[in-house]
């Protein structure tokens, strides 16, 4: 593995290269080999970590917190109430005390703001957990996925069905164009990535030969696609009147077996999660209630499906995450 980034931050994927992200995606998978042999040792052993949560998850947390004990790192967690970052304290004055106590910061919250300051004052690497711009850990763990089940990335036919404004739309855009996917955003119209970033993200397909589609057509979306992607139709901290409009405007791109019936025969479903698949969640109840669906973003059907590939993504948070930590801190 090039030693290209020790002390380096995890912000956001435009600040790495196709064989840069290659390279955090092979450690990854040898990192998931020796987990699942039995072989692991504590190369970090005496290194120490916070992990800054302005926004609670499951997934995340966890596989920050076991990734980097796995490491024999020690781990300090802040969750939303846990430190005065913003409130009794600025984000630079935060930074510069975290970074003479830790070797490390994790940060998921609201704004990339954030989390770049962070980088900039505290003197060590941080990583993005969630921003409201990127989600760069979860594509990593995306991408291995997808190379365990398809053995490569390049050429691989991508769909994205939802809200592609988010943060994952922005980052499975930026990531496909960087390593050679085929990326449709299936969206209404007004809920396609920014322009200046479709822009920028042009400019690096033409690099690794990826090709950048936008369309309101959900059977065009689906056409050959080797991977159909969603996502939650509203983000954690959105006030709850968002649903009627969100629910709305985003039913129709509902991923359903219809979908899934025009997309390849060995196509695969994914889904960051948490997802709103049936009436199993005090949401999914509320949401049933009120507007009688039993399913949003993807039906229940699809997700337990043998296509569906989520828990192989979740569990690669935990073997990316841990990539990208040693990567940063190892120094070798």
């Amino acid at each position: 593995m090039r030693n290209n980034f020790y002390g380096k931050s995890f912000l956001t994927l435009l600040d790495f290269t196709k064989e840069e992200i290659n390279d955090l995606l092979s450690l990854s998978a040898k990192l998931k080999a020796k987990k699942h042999a039995g072989l692991e040792c504590s190369p970090l052993k005496g290194k120490n970590v916070v992990l800054l949560f302005e926004k609670d998850s499951t997934r995340t947390r966890c596989a920050f917190q076991v990734g980097a004990n796995d490491l024999g790192m020690n781990v300090t967690y802040l969750g939303p109430t846990g430190s005065q970052m913003g409130k009794k304290e600025s984000i630079k004055d935060t930074a510069r005390v975290l970074g003479r106590m830790f070797d490390g910061i994790e940060y998921r919250g609201y704004k990339q703001e954030t989390v770049d300051i962070l980088a900039e004052y505290s003197g060590v690497p941080v990583w993005n957990g969630l921003t409201d711009k990127y989600h760069p850990t979860q594509i990593l763990a995306d991408f291995l996925t997808i190379i365990e089940k398809f053995g490569h990335l390049e050429g691989i036919n991508f769909t994205y069905f939802g809200d592609a404004h988010n943060n994952m739309g922005n980052s499975l855009m930026i990531g496909s164009a960087i390593m050679g996917m085929n990326f449709t955003a299936c969206a209404p119209m007004d809920l396609w990535p920014n322009k200046d970033l479709i822009s920028k993200c042009n400019e690096l397909a033409k690099a690794s030969g990826a090709k950048l589609n936008f369309t309101e057509d959900v059977i065009e979306g689906a056409k050959n696609a080797d991977v159909i992607y969603t996502d939650v139709w509203v983000s954690m901290g959105e006030p709850e009147s968002v649903w009627k409009e969100r629910i709305e405007k985003l039913f129709p791109y509902q991923v359903n077996k219809n979908i899934m019936k025009h997309a390849n025969e060995t196509a695969i479903f994914m889904h960051c999660l948490p997802a709103f698949h049936n009436r199993e969640t005090v949401v999914g109840e509320d949401i049933f209630k009120k507007f009688g669906l039993d399913a949003l973003e993807v039906t229940e059907d699809v997700f337990e499906s043998k296509q569906s590939v989520v828990f192989d993504e979740a569990e690669n948070r935990l073997h990316t995450i841990k990539a990208v930590m040693y990567a940063s801190l190892k120094g070798e």
